[in-house]
């Protein structure tokens, strides 16, 4: 699995992303605090420091009064200290107090100072300075304790933003950690997982193991993914399965096929070679039977590549059907005539039977004829001399069902569900002697199978073996 650059990455693309989208979020959220705060504190800020600093005074003394032994900055930071001035109050041994943490200006603190001593002293002008005094006094039982100065907030946001920022910016701070890791643990982590099992099915399908899967456990994009791929994983693994039997299948046809030429050919090459020997020309009875034995040779060599061909068009739909209604009663008779002769030199019985509503079928009548020919003609073969071969039609669920039975020793179980292959003739259905090219069974199943409907081989209870064609009513 190749690195990939973290710029590159989808996680940290998401993930730089939210945490971008956060911040903006909580930096317009402070700053529409910090503007309604201002706006409500701006009756309180347009009043003037003197205003402002009368009233510390006041409260201050009244505190005072009550309990001398108060302390100054502790009082001043709980009573004013969210107030959006800065206070201070100067007492007479150079104390300085304030309602927050600030160092007031050295020349106000000089200015409050020297409006105590003025109030301390006495004389005819006391009156006229006191009317120029900036800094309001704390008075404790009508004695001057301390002189009040107010520095002036620069504006309601600047007020307020030096009032409120501090707590925003930590519980601002706070928030975005914990939402930063509840991001990563609760959505990122669990998507990057489900996300790198995805990518370790594909990097395994790629190698070659088609069994690879990836979990499909939730309802979100990712679990629908994660079904796509896995049905395209069992349909690239159905497709495997297939094309592996598919050259099974094309290699054994290759053995069957060529093993099946070489017979005929071998017995071909043989008596030709024999009818070449000098020795037997003075015996022209024997070189007629060769001969025969040559022809009869070369004309099962031709059905066996007649039929390979013809199951070869079959199988590969390259011969269309010409689909019609065809009626079944005079599609008997012709099997009938053409059997007629084979049938009575052994004493074997032909019957046909067709039931109401199975008078006629859909489909190609020149195949269907051959499918049936090729089931009579194998159950002719193999039923004994005197014996029975029945015909007969029914409808049967909706199906039209052909059925062609003989009174022969039927087939052994383990070889019915090979019946239908090609060359097949390790039953006794399809024993050594007159056995054909050992593809009439596999052009009966390509036939039918493309009418759209099934044959079947099994042993009848009364004995001998059975071959039902089920054909659907309409194609």
């Amino acid at each position: 699995m190749s690195e990939r650059a973290w710029h590159r990455s989808l996680y940290w693309r998401v993930a730089l992303g939210t945490l971008g989208f956060i911040v903006l979020l909580l930096v317009v959220q402070a700053a529409v605090v910090i503007w309604v705060v201002g706006q409500s504190d701006r009756a309180l800020l347009s009043r003037p420091p003197m205003a402002i600093a009368r009233l510390v005074a006041a409260d201050l003394g009244a505190a005072l009064e009550a309990d001398p032994s108060i302390d100054p900055d502790a009082w001043l930071r709980d009573t004013f200290g969210r107030l959006p001035h800065d206070v201070f109050v100067v007492f007479p041994d150079g104390r300085v107090a304030t309602n927050r943490r600030f160092q007031p200006p050295e020349p106000l603190v000089r200015a409050a100072s020297r409006s105590l001593q003025l109030q301390d002293d006495a004389g005819p002008g006391r009156r006229a300075l006191r009317g120029r005094l900036r800094f309001p006094v704390v008075r404790v039982d009508d004695e001057i304790v301390a002189a009040v100065g107010v520095v002036r907030a620069g504006g309601p946001l600047e007020a307020a933003l030096r009032t409120y920022g501090p707590a925003l910016l930590g519980a601002g701070g706070l928030l975005l950690v914990v939402g930063i890791l509840g991001i990563v643990f609760f959505v990122l982590a669990p998507a990057r997982r489900r996300l790198r099992s995805l990518e370790r099915a594909a990097a395994a399908l790629g190698r070659g193991d088609v069994s690879a899967r990836a979990p499909e456990a939730g309802g979100d994009e990712i679990a629908d993914l994660a079904r796509a791929f896995n049905r395209m994983a069992a349909e690239l693994e159905a497709r495997l399965r297939d094309l592996a039997e598919a050259d099974r299948v094309r290699r054994q046809l290759l053995a069957d096929v060529s093993h099946e030429l070489m017979t005929p050919l071998t017995a071909m090459r043989g008596y030709l070679e024999t009818l070449a020997m000098p020795e037997l020309a003075s015996d022209p009875a024997a070189r007629e039977r060769y001969l025969r034995i040559v022809i009869e040779e070369t004309l099962r060599l031709e059905a066996i590549v007649g039929d390979l061909l013809d199951l070869a068009r079959l199988e590969g739909g390259g011969s269309p059907l010409e689909l019609r209604t065809v009626p079944l009663k005079p599609l008997f008779s012709r099997l009938l005539e053409r059997y007629e002769m084979a049938t009575a030199a052994r004493g074997i019985s032909i019957e046909t039977a067709i039931e109401p509503g199975a008078e006629q079928v859909q489909g190609d009548e020149r195949r269907l004829e051959q499918a049936l020919s090729n089931l009579v003609a194998n159950a002719v073969r193999h039923t004994p001399d005197g014996g029975t071969v029945h015909v007969s039609a029914a409808c049967d669920n909706g199906f039209i069902r052909l059925r062609v039975q003989d009174s022969g020793p039927g087939i052994s179980p383990e070889h019915l569900p090979l019946i239908f292959d090609r060359f097949y003739k390790a039953d006794a259905a399809r024993a050594a002697g007159d056995s054909g090219s050992g593809l009439g069974l596999s052009i009966v199943k390509a036939i039918v199978e493309r009418h759209g409907g099934r044959v079947t081989a099994s042993n009848a209870p009364e004995g001998g073996a059975r071959f039902d064609i089920e054909l659907p009513r309409s194609l």
